[in-house]
């Protein structure tokens, strides 16, 4: 039986997030097909971030209605977040700098291994469930371009020394290991170079292609890319596509709200 992830479509109509102060995001309307790479721009405290994170069914959404491989949001949330992951996400989904790509990813397989597998998976012998293991820290850097060798001190390299492509490459790699349907990468292109840019959304692109849909927030989307999605947050400096342009969504924000929003994460 293949197991390669296959991608979740995603549709929202009218969806938005609430904080106590304001809105964080509203207004959201895209439909995006499996493997498909969904780019989310927008000002920094427009909302970007909780849109994926309400779209992964980690925030509760305030109102419209949303789908993540079939399943409604929030009434399926639960079951959104096991078919769903995170990546390069402050406070939620970042990497400890004390600690090098190899532990991290170690122990990203060895918790896949122990909570993020089937029944059937957990009573393999203990030798099946760690030959799995080496598998899983092989392939998910090879995934993300991510080249182990010409790392400073290859594997044991820390997190520190990394570049911001090499630790944006990483964390996309961890949140692979878990075989999500939908990947959310947050901060994409934050403080990259145009080179960099552009080899990070030629990864991104990589993944749509293997199977996995990505939303990626970033502050500008590749040039003329028809096969990207555009989902816009907040008041974009560009001007507004014309009301029903396929693959482009705007919207307004708070940035209180969006604060305000994050602090309300935990307990959606």
């Amino acid at each position: 039986m293949d197991s390669t992830p296959h991608g979740a479509a995603v549709t929202a109509a009218g969806f938005e997030v609430k904080g106590p102060r304001g809105w964080a995001f509203r207004n959201i309307d895209f439909t995006a097909g499996p493997g498909s790479l969904i780019a989310v721009q927008g000002p920094s405290g427009s909302g970007r971030m909780c849109l994926l994170l309400a779209l992964t069914g980690r925030m509760k959404p305030a109102a419209g209605t949303a789908e993540v491989g079939g399943l409604p949001l929030p009434k399926k949330k639960a079951a959104v977040r096991s078919v769903t992951a995170l990546a390069h996400v402050p406070g939620v989904a970042e990497l400890d700098p004390a600690l090098t790509v190899g532990e991290h990813l170690r122990e990203r397989a060895l918790l896949q291994g122990r909570f993020g597998g089937s029944l059937r998976a957990l009573l393999r012998p203990r030798h099946e469930r760690r030959a799995a293991a080496r598998a899983l820290v092989d392939t998910a850097p090879a995934s993300t371009g991510l080249d182990l060798e010409a790392l400073p001190k290859g594997i044991r390299t820390s997190v520190r020394d990394l570049e911001r492509l090499e630790a944006l490459r990483l964390s996309v790699a961890l949140a692979l290991i878990g075989g999500p349907r939908l990947l959310a990468v947050d901060d994409t292109d934050l403080k990259l170079s145009d080179e960099e840019r552009g080899a990070a959304w030629k990864m991104l692109h990589g993944l749509a292609a293997g199977g996995t849909t990505v939303p990626a927030v970033c502050s500008e989307p590749p040039d003329g890319d028809e096969d990207v999605v555009l989902v816009r947050t907040g008041q974009s400096p560009e001007p507004t596509a014309p009301e029903g342009t396929p693959g482009t969504s705007t919207a307004t924000t708070d940035e209180e709200g969006t604060a305000d929003a994050l602090a309300e994460t935990g307990r959606a």
